[in-house]
């Protein structure tokens, strides 16, 4: 008897193409130097059940000419609250949003996802991308 597919194409790209309020950014005024910023208590949705994932995001970059906006950012990140989207996009999204937002010299981004089933997830991006 074959096994029907738990995850759907759709539960793969849930929450991939959903609208963000947009990063701000403004000029650097420095060369050279890293920021790390935190956010302990990311709240996202699993899209395959409906219930909570909790986690910590870190963002490190090195900025270029611009640096991200910290308010227009958490209000960025708020919208994921309620967004049903797997792990592992929600830290290739941010990173990607992230980088469109203020072209960094390099960035990462890592989540480090609370136990669900006894299984605690770490996800970590980095730009620039390792080429195909």
């Amino acid at each position: 008897m074959a096994k029907s597919a738990r995850y759907t194409p759709e539960h793969a790209e849930a929450g991939l193409s959903a609208k963000f309020p947009e990063i701000e950014t403004w000029p650097n005024q420095f060369p050279g130097y890293e920021i790390v910023i935190d956010i302990p208590e990311f709240t996202s949705v699993c899209p395959k059940t409906g219930l909570p994932d909790f986690g910590t995001l870190w963002i490190r970059y090195m900025p270029d000419k611009r640096c991200l906006e910290l308010k227009s950012l958490k209000e960025y990140l708020i919208g994921y609250r309620n967004l049903g989207i797997f792990q592992e996009n929600i830290v290739n999204r941010v990173l990607e949003d992230v980088v469109r937002a203020s072209k960094p010299k390099w960035a990462e981004v890592k989540g480090e996802f609370r136990p669900r089933g006894g299984i605690g997830t770490v996800v970590i991006a980095r730009y620039p991308r390792p080429r195909k």
